[in-house]
């Protein structure tokens, strides 16, 4: 009689996993931005990058328009690992560690080689390895350019005066309500996903966004005016919560920071084209596109960038603006 040997399930997959097989473990990319946008189309270009040079280990599926929470709650989603990898504001990041809001601050950038030189200088590593102790492991992977910010509204605006009183949406976080609050308009904070209907609706004034955001999210169908203030030079980073990459080998953690350093380098280079050609498109579709008075918006704003509401040093502002 031939003795028939069962073994149990446990260790039969024991056996496939000491074979060398390997189930692929899926990652979840979530931000809030369109699937039209750079920002999506770079981080499918990744996804496809981490796939092949992991040898299929990972299959990274990317969540655009907010579809796992506005960016308030995926920041949650990090710590809590329902989620992995997120686009991020710098402000966002810095409800955890307050530094990083420096670089979201109006006018302390002069352009964007000033910006650039930034993200590769040693104060942005400091601020990156203060983050990722502050928020319990994670890491920061890159930094996207994002654009000037520029304000919308439905009457011109060309200098200070012309936005007192103005209700001004803008992100939530204290940041973003400096330059309103030094121009005597008023910050009314809302998610980013609410800020078309709210200008619809005229719940909100005016809007603040770079020009390729703007187009994207199609803010000029419900305001008149483009006024170029330039008010900050914004940026978005790409966090890995910790849950996630603090479990990954070496060898894995290399490859997802040599591509998410690639996404950012893409996402900057393709936003940075779409910003010197929008001005001609908008102007197009007719929309009215303004220069302001920007020396004047920048006087009102700079004295209030180091008071009671700063959460970088006066050392660490000194340090950015002395940048080259």
């Amino acid at each position: 009689m031939i003795k028939t040997t069962l073994i149990p399930l446990a260790a039969a997959i024991g056996m496939i996993w000491a074979t060398g097989a390997q189930a692929t473990q899926t990652v979840k990319w979530a931000h809030v931005y369109e699937p039209s946008e750079a920002y999506h189309h770079w981080a499918e270009w990744g996804a496809e990058q981490i796939g092949e040079r992991t040898n299929g280990r990972y299959k990274v599926d990317i969540f655009p328009a907010s579809t796992l929470g506005k960016e308030v709650e995926i920041n949650q989603g990090l710590v809590l690992g329902t989620v992995d990898i997120i686009y991020t504001g710098q402000s966002f990041a810095a409800q955890t560690y307050g530094p990083l809001a420096l670089s979201d601050a109006p006018f302390v950038f002069r352009d964007y080689t000033h910006w650039q030189a930034y993200t590769q200088s040693d104060l942005f590593q400091e601020f990156g390895e203060g983050y990722t102790k502050a928020s319990g492991g994670n890491v920061i992977l890159g930094d996207c350019y994002y654009g000037q910010r520029h304000v919308t509204s439905n009457k011109p605006i060309i200098e200070p005066a012309d936005m007192q009183g103005l209700k001004i949406r803008v992100p939530n976080a204290p940041i973003y309500s400096l330059f309103p609050k030094a121009v005597g308009a008023r910050p009314t904070p809302l998610a980013f996903s609410e800020v078309y209907l709210a200008l619809q609706q005229g719940v909100v004034d005016a809007q603040e966004n770079p020009l390729p955001t703007i187009r994207a999210k199609k803010f000029y169908e419900v305001q008149d005016y483009i006024d170029l203030t330039g008010h900050v030079t914004g940026s978005n980073l790409i966090v890995a919560g910790g849950p996630f990459f603090n479990r990954l080998p070496d060898e894995d953690k290399t490859i997802f920071r040599e591509v998410l350093g690639e996404v950012a380098q893409k996402v900057s280079a393709d936003v940075r084209e779409q910003e010197l050609a929008s001005i001609d498109w908008f102007k197009a579709q007719g929309v009215k596109v303004l220069d302001v008075d920007r020396d004047a918006f920048r006087e009102l704003t700079l004295p209030s960038l180091n008071g009671d509401e700063a959460t970088w040093t006066q050392e660490e502002f000194d340090r950015l603006q002395a940048l080259k």
